[in-house]
């Protein structure tokens, strides 16, 4: 038994059919994703992150996502240029950290800030690292290059010689 307004929104639907508003609509005649597959309660956020392409590093709780950026921190500072560029963006994570232990909020994790000098002293040693590493290539590579033709210059109340 269908009520009045459940009888309005079919015979809504019916008409809208029969005037071909439904016809040709993306993945029609296709069945739908994930019917086969156990149900999740999260399966909405998990397409969202997968359709905007976000990481899912953004689901996690607020400590577990600091200790992930102390983990990748050698890996984000690699590319700075200068030692006062991996001091600041070293003092913005500290920020956030001291934030977070001001007000705690998610389950308990150890954070601790981030000491700089620690960070700054492995970017050295990872620049020289690299540095050499890309010397010891261009010495083993051979010249791809032909020599310089030398040319010769004659001054030219000199040619007879």
């Amino acid at each position: 038994m269908t009520t009045g307004w459940e009888a309005t929104v079919e015979a809504q639907i019916r008409s809208a059919q029969e005037r071909g508003e439904f016809d040709g609509l993306p993945g029609a005649g296709k069945p739908i994703p994930g019917r086969d597959l156990p149900y999740d309660e999260s399966w909405w956020i998990k397409s969202f992150l997968e359709r905007e392409a976000l990481p899912t590093d953004l689901l996690l709780p607020t400590p577990l996502q600091l200790r992930r950026r102390i983990e990748q921190l050698p890996d984000e500072v690699r590319d700075l240029p200068t030692e006062e560029s991996v001091r600041t963006f070293v003092a913005e994570l500290n920020a956030q950290i001291v934030a977070w232990l001001r007000t705690p909020t998610g389950p308990r994790v150890v954070v601790r800030p981030v000491n700089a000098d620690d960070t700054v002293r492995r970017w050295r040693a990872d620049r020289e690292r690299t540095a050499a590493e890309r010397v010891a290539a261009a010495a083993v590579e051979p010249a791809t290059a032909p020599p310089k033709a030398r040319r010769r210059w004659r001054l030219p109340w000199r040619r007879g010689r």
